[in-house]
């Protein structure tokens, strides 16, 4: 089942002319960004979008390989939004939200509570600080799912402050990383089969 799951992803990718972002702006290190390869970003991408179902909402905090990869696909009856540090992403206009992690609850008016089908989070720090802080976020966003990508030892962390278990999808970054890292949902999620290895 895996197997389908990952050639329906690779599969569907199609060529996009919809980014304003140069597609060889990259990770910045000194912002603590380490990228999905693309076929993880895509994938984590077309869940996030089954999870919102049609007409969906999808904020991706943390997240600018996600969230690119949910630009190539705009036109597939959802709307998405970035939370993100980087300000280079403010060339998505009004999509694009400037965010702290460290000010979880400093946002902008028209972001109401739990206006999202799903929020997708990558917090920059292997920390439990980062991701409680990060929680606040995602719970004031969230309708009630969380896709949550985060450092295999934070597992009891992501547990304790957002109720959220492993999958057994595991994601891959473009550049090899020292850090083993997971997927965790709150949800039946297409990232949990039990054919995974």
């Amino acid at each position: 089942m895996f197997r389908l799951l990952y050639w329906s992803c690779m599969h569907s990718l199609e060529p996009s002319h919809n980014q304003k972002l140069n597609t060889e702006t990259g990770p910045d290190d000194q912002l603590s960004q380490f990228w999905y390869d693309p076929e993880t970003a895509f994938c984590l991408a077309n869940e996030a979008i089954r999870a919102a179902g049609k007409g969906g909402r999808i904020a991706c905090v943390s997240a600018p390989s996600v969230y690119q990869k949910l630009k190539e696909q705009d036109c597939q009856g959802f709307s998405t939004c970035i939370l993100e540090y980087d300000q280079r992403f403010s060339v998505y206009g009004t999509e694009y939200i400037f965010y702290d992690y460290n000010s979880p609850l400093k946002l902008p008016a028209h972001l109401e509570a739990h206006s999202f089908d799903i929020v997708l989070a990558d917090p920059p720090y292997l920390s439990e600080e980062c991701l409680k802080k990060i929680a606040e976020t995602i719970k004031y966003l969230t309708k009630g799912k969380i896709l949550l990508c985060t450092g295999l030892i934070m597992e009891e962390y992501a547990a304790k402050y957002l109720g959220v278990k492993m999958c057994k999808f595991i994601p891959r970054h473009a550049r090899n990383l020292a850090n083993e890292f997971r997927c965790y949902v709150n949800y039946d999620s297409g990232l949990d089969l039990d054919t995974l290895s």
